[in-house]
């Protein structure tokens, strides 16, 4: 039997559109596999209604209300934005990821401003994790030999786009030794004991 090369057409199943039931199973399914945040349960709900439809739509039936849904969810204590908030800063920053980067993810996770301040870093919280990204990326002195100025500036830049500041990144990837970024790190919590 001769190969034949045309590629199959593959039949995409069509899925049946959902229900109320459907729909609820669908965000149950979601809130137990997944740590997330009210905004982002609502988005991935909103995504399935409009990639498979809505049943009742044929009878006449308004779409769903999402935004009670998630609100119940909220209520039972299924999704707790406060709690992503806090596992998802401290994910970030064990990372090496710096306050900003911290603050952009939680926005985007739909954190109310004030609940992303108030799970932003310190200033001790924010150098260990950049500490830890010079460390783990072996820019300044975790690095073999002392850079030149090239590789000092593209270090820097890789550290701003991790979220970090300019200073802190400088203070960093300038450090004469080891031990001088380390003394750099205490010294903020030096400073916010005083």
């Amino acid at each position: 039997m001769p190969f034949d090369s045309r590629p199959r057409e593959t039949k995409r199943r069509q899925r049946k559109p959902l229900d109320a039931a459907k729909l609820d199973e669908l965000a149950l399914a979601y809130v137990a596999r997944f740590a997330t945040s009210a905004r982002k349960l609502e988005q991935y709900l909103v995504r399935k209604l409009r990639e498979r439809g809505w049943e009742g739509r044929e009878e006449g039936e308004p779409e769903p209300d999402v935004g009670a849904l998630v609100a119940r969810y909220v209520e039972r204590g299924y999704v707790d934005d406060e709690v992503y908030a806090r596992a998802k800063a401290g994910d970030l920053l064990r990372r090496g990821y710096g306050g900003r980067r911290v603050r952009q993810a939680l926005g985007q996770a739909g954190i109310a401003e004030e609940i992303g301040e108030k799970f932003a870093p310190g200033e001790r919280a924010a150098r260990e994790a950049a500490l830890h990204l010079a460390r783990r990326r072996r820019f300044g002195p975790f690095g073999a030999e002392t850079p030149e100025r090239d590789v000092r500036e593209k270090q820097i830049a890789a550290m701003l786009r991790a979220g970090h500041s300019f200073e802190s990144a400088r203070e960093l990837v300038e450090a004469p030794s080891e031990q001088a970024a380390r003394e750099w790190v205490r010294e903020a919590g030096d400073a916010q004991d005083s």
